[in-house]
């Protein structure tokens, strides 16, 4: 099935905004008070997919918690470009799909595996157990663009 999503302020293509590779910032609730955790991320099926570890605190907290809220930007300032998607919808922690997570990497770390640095392998890629799978209720898309004394005219 399809999610339902309620699509406001879209002023750019979200499926192309996220194949881009920028940070999702996750913001969930803990009884000691907020948190946020900056996350690698893959847009795929019309989900959003995050990796982490049973050690993590926030697959936990989602567990807990399953709704929740991610912020996305994309900000090049002596371009003037401020691009910020908002996604609100429901966690889910699945097992480790490790071709979906291959395809994530490589847009943070390049296709030529090879050339990965081996101690972020050996230290975080190969630590990782879960996934967890944001399924989008809202999305919304907002281009806040000014273009500065430096960009583009």
């Amino acid at each position: 099935l399809s999610p339902v999503r309620i699509n406001m302020d879209q002023d750019f293509d979200v499926d192309e905004f996220l194949q881009k590779p920028v940070i999702a910032h996750l913001p969930t609730a803990s009884g000691e008070g907020p948190r946020e955790s900056p996350l690698w991320f893959l847009w795929e099926a019309g989900a959003l997919w995050l990796v982490g570890t049973t050690r993590d605190s926030f697959p936990k907290r989602l567990r807990t918690e399953p709704r929740c809220a991610v912020g996305i930007v994309d900000f090049d300032i002596p371009n003037g470009l401020l691009r910020h998607v908002g996604i609100r919808g429901v966690a889910t922690i699945e097992p480790l799909d490790r071709p979906r997570l291959y395809r994530m990497l490589r847009r943070y770390l390049g296709e030529d595996q090879q050339a990965w640095n081996q101690s972020f392998r050996a230290r975080v890629i190969d630590r990782l157990e879960l996934m967890v799978r944001i399924t989008p209720e809202t999305i919304v898309a907002r281009d806040q663009s000014y273009f500065s004394s430096n960009g583009p005219q």
